[in-house]
């Protein structure tokens, strides 16, 4: 009876053995295929924002770790309570993003809207339209800014054909907050537009064609049916523009010819958070000091999302089932 029982139940051993060693086989060949994106991932990912939490909590320098020191929760003190540049960079960053945004929205979904109509040459416009989107930011901020100089620039130049006087405005000193928020607006056009038209583009055309048997026009069927069903639309792009809005660098940096390590530094109006947090890591070289301003902006960024998120609720129409 017992020789009976092993030799049935030997095969089955061997069936879960072969069962086992292809499910290893799987597991493996899963690990092998992912492995360059997980190594990557942590490499370039987690261990970065491992080591900068952990800087952020130092007085590293950047060059000497043998004066490197914990200092605790100093550097976020330092930032809240004693650096009076702080206050002031957010809320020139906070102007920043109030006259951006709201301009790069309007006119980028204004833009959609015409050019989502059935007119000739509609393909050459949105072209046109989307072309600031491609060119290198250096190349466009260096030519808005000969266009933008006080003294010889093509704008003032322009201006005095019309005045008495020939004019000087600093458009990139005394204007300085138009004059980038300008450019912004005009390099953002193409993206934004391009998103909204694929918005625009897929909404049903039975609802509208059902507001004009209704005996809706045109304005009426915009605002009760377009509108409403690029909600979701209009809030991805604003997600996307208020980080975008909070992480400006490049834009006043070039625009007023400041050096990535030099002392000089844009004109107040512009001096938004990120060329303060710039300053403290690559000019004064308070690298703890910088990391921690840098991770007060994401918790702040952060919960300003989620507010927004927040809202949603109040105007943003989802209309598949099971939508917030």
């Amino acid at each position: 009876m017992e020789a009976n029982t092993t030799l049935s139940s030997e095969p089955q051993g061997q069936i879960r053995k072969r069962n086992l060693t292809r499910d290893q086989r799987r597991t493996l060949t899963f690990y092998a295929m992912v492995s360059p994106w997980l190594i990557g991932f942590i490499v370039l990912g987690v261990f970065p924002l491992v080591v900068g939490v952990l800087t952020s909590f130092t007085n590293y320098d950047g060059l000497n770790l043998l004066t490197l020191k914990w200092v605790g929760f100093g550097n976020y003190q330092r930032g809240i309570f004693d650096d009076p540049d702080v206050a002031y960079s957010l809320r020139q960053t906070l102007i920043w993003g109030a006259l951006n945004l709201p301009l790069w929205l309007i006119i980028s979904f204004t833009l959609a809207v015409i050019l989502n109509q059935d007119v000739k040459a509609r393909g050459l416009f949105r072209t046109i339209f989307y072309l600031p989107s491609l060119i290198p930011i250096t190349a466009a901020i260096t030519a808005w800014r000969i266009i933008l100089e006080r003294n010889f620039g093509m704008l003032n130049h322009l201006i005095s054909q019309f005045t008495p006087e020939p004019v000087a405005i600093g458009w990139l000193s005394d204007y300085s907050m138009p004059g980038m928020t300008t450019i912004a607006v005009w390099g953002g056009l193409g993206a934004g537009m391009v998103i909204f038209l694929a918005g625009l583009q897929g909404i049903p055309t039975e609802l509208l064609e059902a507001a004009k048997i209704d005996g809706a026009n045109a304005l009426q069927s915009f605002r009760h049916v377009t509108l409403p069903l690029m909600t979701p639309v209009i809030f991805f792009q604003l997600i996307l523009g208020l980080i975008g809005a909070f992480q400006q660098l490049n834009l006043p940096l070039v625009l007023t010819q400041v050096g990535i390590t030099t002392a000089t530094v844009p004109p107040r109006p512009i001096y938004l958070y990120m060329i303060h947090t710039h300053r403290q890591i690559f000019v004064t070289g308070r690298f703890g000091y910088g990391t921690a301003l840098l991770w007060m902006l994401f918790v702040g960024v952060l919960i300003l999302t989620a507010v927004v998120f927040w809202s949603q609720k109040f105007w943003v129409y989802y209309d598949a089932p099971g939508g917030d």
